[in-house]
């Protein structure tokens, strides 16, 4: 697992795009696994700086989301803006910003008739694809990934899942309190991809910023393995992990200078 920590959220965005394209250069018909929220949004827009100045060129490669609210969709008849789906996020973010085909990109569809039949066709498309190459994930504020809340099994497929009141909060502030939307009618559950889903990734790029989430940050690569904090399940991923934190979300990990000394010991002999 490297672990690089920098200074502040624009190196921290800088150098997980960077994975990111070095992946898409080694592979260009290479499948990504995407997150949401407000950390990525960095990365992404560094994503389509690439594209559109040094050719990153995104016309091969296949994505596939995390998650999807529950009863959400794109609505073709409304603004993005007025669109609360991870969908119209990821339109807005990323895919209008690079050379993407539109068939390519799969998000979980929140308005399936059969939401249960809809998470194995996910998991059959995905191993279509051949399996995520390189899966990107933020860090929920209790230490979870994607939407796979405290409890969730470790071992779990893309699923149903009710939404915890912290998450069910965290996600009010940042998407739907300017939408109008009060919170007895923003969504309640989610389809996620789940551990299980998340830790067949060939590889996984971690990004966190934040002093919030130091605690999590540190339960996640330094506590102990536990479906309590779902991300802790890094830990179990047989394959290359990159881990990248600001200084604020690296504040409460007690060997933060060993991940520093091994990231400087591994420039140095090119390793």
């Amino acid at each position: 697992m490297d672990i690089i920590i920098r200074d502040d959220y624009g190196q921290m965005s800088h150098e997980a795009a960077r994975v990111i394209a070095d992946q898409i250069k080694a592979k260009p018909n290479c499948v990504l696994g995407l997150a949401t929220g407000a950390t990525p949004i960095g990365t992404y827009q560094e994503l389509g700086r690439l594209c559109k100045e040094e050719g990153l060129d995104f016309s091969q490669v296949i994505t596939f989301n995390l998650d999807e609210y529950l009863g959400v969709g794109m609505d073709p008849s409304q603004p993005y803006s007025m669109d609360q789906s991870y969908a119209r996020f990821m339109h807005e973010e990323l895919f209008s910003l690079v050379n993407i085909k539109p068939e390519n990109t799969y998000v979980p569809d929140g308005k399936a008739q059969d939401p249960v039949a809809f998470c194995r066709w996910y998991e059959e498309e995905i191993a279509k694809a051949g399996g995520i190459d390189l899966q990107l994930l933020g860090l929920g504020g209790d230490g979870h990934w994607g939407f796979n809340e405290p409890g969730t099994s470790l071992a779990s497929r893309t699923h149903i899942q009710a939404l915890t009141k912290q998450t069910l909060d965290d996600n009010y502030e940042a998407f739907y309190r300017k939408a109008g939307v009060t919170r007895d009618e923003m969504p309640h559950f989610a389809i996620t991809m789940g551990i299980g889903t998340i830790l067949d990734a060939k590889s996984i790029l971690l990004i966190v910023n934040g002093a919030k989430k130091a605690s999590v940050v540190a339960a996640s690569l330094e506590g102990p393995v536990t479906s309590q904090v779902t991300a802790s399940a890094i830990q179990l991923h047989p394959g290359s992990i990159s881990v990248i934190l600001d200084e604020p979300a690296a504040s409460a990990l007690q060997h933060a200078d060993h991940y520093r000394h091994v990231e400087q010991m591994k420039a140095r002999y090119g390793l």
